[in-house]
């Protein structure tokens, strides 16, 4: 059982990590000179690196604060898994844990919906980069990881 927790708790820990570096990663899209993630537009020209911030746009206003949102929820499970791990009573499910984990897989999953759908394509040959991948990678980790909050009980 306690090889099930501390697998619980690494996997638990690897999508966090995977959350902040993708809501943080300059590589959310990227070709030739050019990089672009939530929060900046950056440019090489002349041997100098050149940023100005993303566009005030709606929908990527709306990535931002749902990779922010999906990152204070996975958060805010490890916490109420650490919590539900020493206050559960013994044969208890760890539901609450699983419901943030859940709502934290749909707010990543909808981030990387909403910026697949409405990227603009100005033809410069851009590619999803690896911020981007990262993105839809904890997806179905994070899923998978709530999913396995709901099985799990707290044995004696």
């Amino acid at each position: 059982m306690l090889l099930i927790l501390l697998g619980v708790l690494i996997l638990h820990l690897i999508i966090l990590i995977l959350l902040i570096v993708s809501t943080a990663a300059s590589a959310w899209s990227v070709g030739g000179d050019r990089s672009t993630d939530l929060w900046y537009n950056c440019m090489t020209t002349n041997g100098g690196y050149h940023c100005k911030p993303a566009s005030n746009e709606d929908w990527i206003q709306a990535v931002q604060a749902l990779m922010i949102l999906s990152i204070l929820f996975c958060f805010f499970s490890l916490i109420a898994f650490l919590y539900q791990l020493f206050r559960l009573v013994k044969g208890g499910r760890f539901f609450f844990t699983a419901i943030f984990q859940i709502l934290a897989s749909v707010f990543v999953m909808c981030g990387a919906i909403i910026y697949t759908v409405m990227s603009p394509d100005d033809g410069s040959g851009a590619q999803f980069g690896y911020a981007y991948v990262l993105a839809w990678v904890a997806f179905p980790l994070c899923l998978i990881s709530g999913l396995i909050y709901i099985v799990l009980r707290k044995k004696e």
